[in-house]
């Protein structure tokens, strides 16, 4: 991900209702070399045109998927786990053993990416996310070399 390509980040984000509503300037600090905690974030893109973005942390060992989105044009043709795959492995070159998310119970589609990709279950956090209210399901994937 690059400047230039945060316009369209944000407008995909704001056309999902799943994905976070996050400000320009956090997006900015994901792309910023001197972020802290440092952030992987990267772009797919289909004929020139961004159709998908991830972004993730890394903290230690440890990498969060903090944000993955994908154009509702361009679902459903495997953008979010090529999406996936290249942060597993940049977030692994980069020293990550494990990565972590969160997400709402109820997001079924993306919960069974994950469960495809190899992560599991390592807990609930009941009743963390409002309007409706529901429980996060937190989710675990361990990174070979």
């Amino acid at each position: 991900m690059v400047e230039g390509d945060l316009d369209r980040v944000m407008a995909i984000a704001a056309s999902l209702e799943t994905a976070p509503h996050w400000p320009r300037a956090v997006y900015a600090g994901a792309i910023s070399l001197d972020a802290i905690p440092r952030r992987v974030a990267l772009v797919a893109e289909a004929e020139g045109l961004v159709v998908g973005f991830v972004v993730a942390s890394l903290v230690a060992d440890s990498a969060e998927l903090e944000s993955i989105a994908v154009a509702s044009e361009a679902q459903r043709r495997g953008v979010g786990a090529a999406l996936a795959r290249a942060l597993m492995e940049r977030v692994r070159l980069a020293g990550a053993t494990e990565i972590v998310l969160e997400l709402r119970a109820s997001n079924r589609a993306a919960g069974s990416l994950y469960g495809r990709l190899g992560f599991g279950e390592v807990g609930r956090r009941r009743g963390y996310y409002a309007n409706p209210e529901e429980d996060a399901v937190l989710l675990r994937l361990g990174l070979k070399d």
